[in-house]
């Protein structure tokens, strides 16, 4: 392999190879960089040329690493890091910066932090530019190649490059239109009664959050739908009742009554999860700090309504 202008290279090339190998594709690694389709392959022309390896071939499913790509990864994802680790002591003002951020969340977190988040971050000066893909039940790979800076989540990877911190908690609620029926009283009633439930991409449903229970009991919902927000439009004039954390009456579930579960639970906990790599950056730093100011004036609103 010949390495000639080994020193040409830069972090822009190294992220659109790394980019590029989550992808398969040149046209949606372009979305995702937010550039046009010629900079991604010009991008990738220079590091093939330097490198002396095509990196990706064609095919029907879209481009195919060759063996020298897949062996890169991790190397050049930990270059990055470096790089990323050379710029962690300097001085820092958000109103200068690049302050872009791919967030894992569902739309319930998305919705309780982020809009102010951004409201408070524009009126300060600060250009701030929030990408959101969802976070399931997430995985430490998510993380670890960069697909997104941080996610928030019940359900938080355990690893140990892996940092977290807890945003608010509270207790698990059976959320019903209160003009239809009463809120289950037993743990035969709730069983007897129809569920809706959000069905995360990866087959997990957020029914699964639900601990000190026997969940297996519960029987498969009536509806599974794909996110928070369109579980009222089920449950509203109709008997449905659906199992979702409290903290659901300051969002997506505002409008249907609430009562406790007729049987004991444990607290559910929201966390922040982010890589190592992240830790000491400034910018994610100054991310990490609004989120947690806002997370705790959720959590005493939240203690004001219950």
């Amino acid at each position: 392999m010949k390495y000639s202008n080994i020193y040409k290279l830069d972090g822009d090339i190294l992220r659109t190879f790394l980019i590029i190998l989550e992808e398969s594709s040149v046209s949606k690694a372009a979305v995702r960089l937010n550039v046009t389709q010629p900079a991604v392959s010009h991008a990738l022309t220079k590091l093939r040329n330097t490198l002396g390896d095509p990196l990706f071939i064609r095919s029907g499913q879209g481009l195919v690493p060759t063996e020298t790509a897949v062996t890169l990864k991790e190397p050049v994802q930990q270059v990055l890091d470096g790089l990323m680790k050379l710029t962690d002591q300097r001085p820092f003002d958000p109103t200068k910066e690049d302050m872009n951020f791919v967030i894992a969340a569902n739309d319930l977190q998305r919705e309780l932090i982020f809009p102010r988040l951004f409201r408070e971050a524009r009126s300060e000066g600060i250009r701030l530019k929030l990408r959101f893909m969802p976070s399931g039940i997430p995985s430490v790979s998510m993380l670890r190649d960069a697909r997104c800076q941080l996610v928030l989540t019940p359900f938080p990877p355990d690893a140990p490059d892996i940092f977290q911190r807890r945003l608010f908690w509270g207790e698990m609620m059976c959320f019903y239109d209160g003009a239809v029926r009463d809120a289950p009283k037993t743990w035969e009633e709730y069983l007897a009664s129809e569920h809706v439930s959000v069905r995360f991409t990866g087959g997990h449903d957020s029914i699964e959050v639900l601990r000190g229970v026997d969940i297996s009991a519960i029987p498969e919902p009536t509806v599974w739908v794909s996110n928070f927000n369109a579980i009222s439009s089920f449950v509203i004039g109709s008997d449905l009742i659906t199992t979702e954390m409290s903290v659901m009456r300051l969002g997506p579930l505002k409008d249907l009554s609430a009562a406790p579960l007729p049987f004991k639970s444990e607290t559910v906990t929201m966390y922040m999860v982010w890589h190592e790599r992240s830790n000491n950056d400034p910018a994610h730093n100054w991310l990490r700090r609004r989120i947690e100011k806002i997370a705790d004036d959720v959590s005493k609103k939240l203690r004001r309504i219950l």
